[in-house]
């Protein structure tokens, strides 16, 4: 199998970190991701990750809190997600660095543009954790701009349904699947493949989108291999 992108951008939430625990870290889960990820590498595909929180913690559903300290508190949740990555990935035999948007030298690198690229250059997957490093803006929006900034081929978000739907396919059996879409059609209809912020970020800097589900992990390799999975936003 030989790749069709040379630099991916995945972006996982926390949620798919849980497995069927729903909270916290499946290991087990992890490993099975990152087994597919060691797929990629091993084909000289380059692959940044960006990981969400939600395993841990939802800062726009804290209720009564601050929405800042909430969010904040989210970007430390994507902290602990990243390592768990990175110590899966070395596991596998895979170099791995983790790079946050929010300083904390003891346990890793801080986000520089030029050092994630390098390290992506000598094979290493980078693992960005800590979102934008702002509140208000959702780890989506920090896939778009880590993907932007390292130049990434292609951004794949994996998530628990497999594309995306005009309505929730889990509440109106009748949904329907889109097997391609304009970013536009993104913005225009609504649709929940990434917040708007996100999706205008993608669509000003042509970054293309594949949605799919991450129940296989092997749809990662699929995806890199160019087999249509799930529903491609260009």
């Amino acid at each position: 199998m030989k790749p069709v992108y040379k630099r991916v951008l995945l972006k996982l939430s926390g949620e798919v970190l849980a497995g069927e625990k729903e909270t916290g870290i499946d290991f087990d889960k992890v490993l099975e991701i990152c087994e597919s990820v060691k797929a990629c590498t091993d084909m000289g595909v380059q692959v940044g990750i960006v990981v969400g929180g939600g395993n841990f913690w939802r800062g726009r559903s804290s209720g009564k809190m601050d929405r800042t300290r909430a969010d904040h508190m989210g970007m430390l949740a994507t902290a602990i997600n990243a390592l768990a990555l990175a110590d899966a990935l070395e596991q596998l035999g895979v170099n791995a660095r983790v790079q946050t948007a929010i300083e904390m030298r003891q346990v890793a690198e801080q986000y520089i543009r030029n050092r994630a690229v390098r390290h992506l250059e000598k094979g290493r997957v980078v693992i960005f954790g800590c979102g934008t490093g702002n509140p208000f803006f959702s780890t989506d929006t920090a896939a778009a701009l880590r993907a932007a900034e390292i130049g990434a081929d292609v951004i794949f978000k994996a998530t628990n349904v497999d594309g995306v739907y005009d309505c929730d396919p889990k509440q109106n059996p009748n949904a329907k699947k889109f097997d391609t879409l304009s970013h536009m059609d993104v913005l225009q209809k609504g649709l929940r493949v990434m917040d708007s912020t996100a999706a205008s970020l993608c669509m000003d800097n042509h970054i293309e989108i594949v949605v799919f589900n991450l129940d296989d992990p092997k749809n990662i390799v699929k995806s890199v291999t160019g087999e249509h999975i799930g529903t491609i936003v260009q």
